[in-house]
C-alpha cells in the first residue's frame, strides 16, 4: 500500500527514511523547455529538512553552458526525486518519492549542504564541487514497499496498493 504523507522528511517511517539516507542515486523528474518529462540520475543529501542535489564537476556535454537541469528548473520548479530499493526477491522492493519544488543555491550560501554531500560520496569530499546546489523543499511524500511494516507512520494515509 502507497502511503501518502505532507511534507515534512521526519514523518517519514523509519525505513522510509533509512532508504533515503542510504540511497546513492535517486531520480529527478522534471520538465524540460518544451514541457516534456525528463528522469534524470542524481547524487543527494538531506540537510535541514530538505534533499539537496548539486551540479557537480562530472563531464558536461558543454562546459562552457549553464547545465540543461538547471534551465528547466528556472522555468518550472516542480519536481518528483525518487530513491528505490531493487531486489531479484520483489519481497525486498521499496520505493520513496519526494514531490516539492526545488531553488537553485549558490553553492557557497549553504557549506553545511557542501559538507553533508562529503559526507555522504567521496569524490566530493576530495573535491568540492563547483555548484550551484539544487534545493528540493518537500510538498508531498509517497512511500511502498513490498513488505508490511506495521502501522502507518503518523500522518500518513493509505492512497492505493502500489501500482
Amino acid at each position: 500500500m502507497v502511503l501518502a504523507l505532507a511534507g515534512d522528511l521526519a514523518e517519514l517511517p523509519v525505513w522510509a527514511r533509512d532508504l533515503l539516507d542510504s540511497a546513492r542515486v535517486a531520480r529527478l523528474g522534471l520538465l524540460d523547455d518544451e514541457d516534456l518529462p525528463r528522469v534524470l540520475p542524481v547524487t543527494f543529501a538531506i540537510h535541514d529538512g530538505a534533499i539537496w542535489s548539486t551540479i557537480d564537476r562530472k563531464p558536461k556535454r558543454d562546459p562552457n553552458r549553464e547545465p540543461a537541469r538547471l534551465r528547466f528548473l528556472r522555468r518550472r520548479p516542480q519536481v518528483a526525486l525518487t530513491a528505490d530499493q531493487y531486489s531479484d526477491d520483489w519481497h525486498h522492493l521499496a520505493w520513496v518519492q519526494v514531490i516539492g519544488e526545488a531553488t537553485i543555491i549558490p553553492i557557497d550560501d549553504e557549506l553545511g549542504v557542501a559538507e553533508a554531500l562529503a559526507q555522504k560520496y567521496a569524490p566530493y569530499a576530495d573535491q568540492r564541487p563547483p555548484g550551484p546546489l539544487i534545493r528540493i523543499e518537500p510538498g508531498r511524500m509517497l512511500c511502498w514497499r513490498a513488505q508490511a511494516g506495521g502501522p502507518p507512520a503518523r500522518g500518513a494515509s493509505p492512497i492505493g496498493d502500489g501500482d
